[in-house]
């Protein structure tokens, strides 16, 4: 038995409404893109267009010159090493390979210069030149930076060199790993798409409460409340 045919009726109203929106939000009306599609390739944009740090890490690689480093770097496979000496030679460094093992010696600041200017050739979606250079695909070239990296700073940390430890890492983090994730994406800055910012933003609030409130006008047309 229906206890409020009126409000019952507007909250099934709302529900079917809600799921039509919902129907048509799943269309690939942008640009091939369904809507949460085209919302997340925005986000996306918008995020990669805060998060360029590759100029100011530059400075605090600046900041290494004079220090030359020797160590031996493992890697799981041979390839992986094989690929990796490349880097290490583009940079200007010595480096002879055994099997999975690299005897690497050089300067740290040439090396991690080389990185970040191998990721800022990512960040602008510049992965031909990448594979010119490695004869690798571009997001394997970044890979081999970022285990090469990983690797540096633990034997850094080793010989306890800590500043430039966290130099190391920064470079990997915000540098190779960022341009990693971003590759292919275009920058945009929030404010070029501001406007479409503040509508998604007011849409997703304003369709959540659209559904809550179909929900309790059903039930509360249907007769249930709540009671202590």
């Amino acid at each position: 038995m229906i206890a409020n045919k009126k409000e019952f009726t507007g909250g099934v109203a709302l529900l079917v409404l809600f799921f039509v929106v919902l129907y048509a939000m799943f269309q690939p009306m942008f640009d091939g893109r369904n809507a949460m599609g085209y919302l997340d390739h925005l986000y996306n944009t918008i995020s990669k267009g805060s998060v360029y740090y590759i100029p100011d890490i530059k400075s605090d690689v600046e900041g290494l010159k004079g220090q030359d480093i020797a160590f031996s770097l493992g890697y799981g496979t041979e390839i992986e090493a094989t690929q990796s000496q490349s880097l290490f030679r583009e940079a200007g460094a010595m480096v002879e390979r055994q099997g999975k093992t690299l005897n690497v010696k050089g300067a740290l600041s040439a090396m991690l210069g080389a990185a970040l200017s191998d990721a800022d050739l990512m960040y602008n979606n510049h992965g031909a030149a990448l594979t010119d250079k490695y004869d690798v695909e571009p997001r394997r070239a970044l890979f081999n930076w970022w285990t090469s990296l990983g690797l540096m700073d633990k034997e850094l940390k080793k010989q306890g060199r800590f500043a430039a430890s966290k130099v190391t890492s920064t470079v990997l983090n915000k540098g190779v790993e960022m341009s990693y994730n971003y590759y292919e994406i275009e920058p945009v800055q929030i404010m070029d798409e501001l406007g479409m910012v503040i509508f998604s933003l007011a849409f997703y609030v304003i369709y959540t409460l659209w559904y809550g409130f179909a929900i309790l006008f059903v039930f509360e047309g249907w007769g249930l409340r709540l009671s202590h």
